[in-house]
């Protein structure tokens, strides 16, 4: 019997990425976009959104812990959390492993996403009836521009790919809304692609984020084999000009839950740009 493969490709990278898979395990067409599951043999289960992959069962880890625990661990205390996107609710359920937290929003405008995830991906959702957390299915863009001024420690910007729904995301006017919700010492987090091809996707929203007030940036990247390239980054904001990104690292050493990538090292470690990344973004 020959293999089946799902090959996706990048057309900005000049490249593609394929999965043995196991066969289409489902499929649902919601009011915003198509969402697939298949099976794997290597990778566990896969979530397929437009027909760009989301998120593997084997290495979401990477991303969900890099998204999350950076930022709460340089915030001196952070308390409320607000994530925008972040519908497979991974990086609420890292976010809610900080025990100083007393609220976590997620706000993803597509309900199937979570349900999916429920569904197809349940180690992601062992936090969803914790109760701090709080799970809507809105629009992010609108759940911000009205949130009240100076009240999140955190805001988490969890989305797909800056096309489709979540195309306002990556914009002045949304980082607007983020930099008036958060608190003086907040801290904005932004998924900023791949750092090795798309370099520029993360000047641009670097500009816009610094157009909207914030003026501090830290670009962190990492691995992530499932996305182009291989390799993704975060990039965190703060509103202060020259503004530290030291972050509590007898804290991150002594976490009092399990991590499979991140620890004081490799957070560390990932504030070490190579060259030619510090070169691009500092010009």
């Amino acid at each position: 019997m020959t293999d089946a493969w799902h090959y996706e490709q990048f057309d900005r990278a000049g490249s593609a990425i394929g999965f043995r898979i196991t066969g289409k395990l489902d499929e649902v067409q919601s009011p915003f976009q198509k969402i697939e599951i298949y099976g794997s043999t290597d990778w566990g289960n896969l979530m397929l959104i437009d027909g760009a992959m989301m998120l593997t069962a084997r290495d979401n880890f990477l991303y969900h812990e890099m998204m999350s625990h950076p930022a709460l661990f340089t915030h001196a205390d952070p308390k409320r959390v607000v994530i925008i996107g972040g519908g497979d609710c991974g990086t609420l359920r890292e976010v809610l492993r900080h025990p100083g937290v007393r609220s976590a929003t997620q706000c993803d405008i597509d309900e199937q996403v979570t349900r999916m995830s429920e569904k197809y991906f349940p180690e992601l959702c062992e936090s969803n009836g914790d109760p701090r957390a709080e799970l809507l299915f809105d629009d992010g863009i609108a759940y911000m521009a009205n949130c009240e001024p100076g009240s999140v420690d955190i805001v988490i910007v969890d989305s797909t790919d800056p096309v489709g729904p979540a195309e306002g995301l990556f914009n002045k006017a949304f980082f607007e809304s983020c930099h008036r919700a958060l608190k003086d010492d907040g801290i904005l987090v932004q998924q900023s692609e791949s750092p090795l091809v798309l370099l520029d996707l993360i000047r641009e929203m670097r500009a816009e984020m610094g157009k909207a007030g914030f003026a501090s940036f830290q670009t962190l990247p990492f691995p992530q084999p499932c996305y182009p390239t291989g390799w993704w980054s975060c990039t965190l904001a703060k509103k202060a000009a020259n503004a530290g990104f030291g972050f509590r690292e007898a804290d991150a050493r002594a976490r009092p839950f399990p991590t499979r990538y991140y620890s004081a090292e490799v957070h560390k470690g990932a504030q070490a740009l190579p060259p030619f990344v510090a070169e691009a973004l500092a010009g």
